[in-house]
């Protein structure tokens, strides 16, 4: 098999355990991006809690790794210092983590916990549309999961459970050379 079809296939598989191939987002054959950038961007119009500054307007233009996650999740909890990682050694250059809290307690847990541990980047509150599954990222079936946007906004890459921080890493310089 081709790198290309391998990539390809690579992708629809992650994409579509995360539930995503439902909403349109599929992989193209030519292993290119995801085409549904605003409606990505529309689905993290979430409140924030915790220390760090949050507005949504700022993610167009920049490569986003979107975290869905829970307090209560021991490979979230593990995934953590590989997030802090990658927003300060690429952040500078245009790169942006997002990390979306799947407790259903309104904040009451995910609040103290994002103060507590003062992340890097902003921390959002799910709504009951996105845990159902009624957002363009379509139905989180596994805690975590992460998915890549580029600088359009567009899905090019999903995992789900903890990714060795050089793979994601790799991506994300590919992400940040582009355009």
């Amino acid at each position: 098999m081709s790198p290309v079809r391998r990539r390809a296939l690579a992708c629809a598989v992650a994409l579509g355990v995360l539930g995503l191939t439902g909403l349109g987002a599929g992989c193209h054959r030519n292993s290119g991006p995801v085409d549904a950038g605003p409606a990505f961007y529309r689905a993290l119009w979430l409140p924030s809690v915790g220390p760090t500054h949050y507005d949504p307007r700022q993610l167009p233009g920049k490569v986003v790794l979107v975290s869905f996650m829970a307090t209560w999740c021991f490979p979230c909890l593990a995934d953590l210092p590989t997030l802090k990682q990658l927003q300060e050694t690429y952040g500078p250059r245009g790169f942006q983590v997002v990390a979306v809290g799947m407790d259903i307690d309104e904040g009451r847990v995910l609040g103290p916990f994002a103060d507590h541990y003062a992340f890097p980047y902003p921390v959002l509150l799910s709504d009951d549309r996105m845990r159902a599954g009624g957002s363009a990222f379509g139905r989180i079936r596994a805690l975590p999961s992460t998915v890549l946007l580029d600088k359009h906004g567009r899905a090019v890459a999903a995992w789900q459970g903890i990714e060795g921080q050089s793979d994601v890493a790799k991506a994300i310089e590919k992400l940040l050379k582009a355009d």
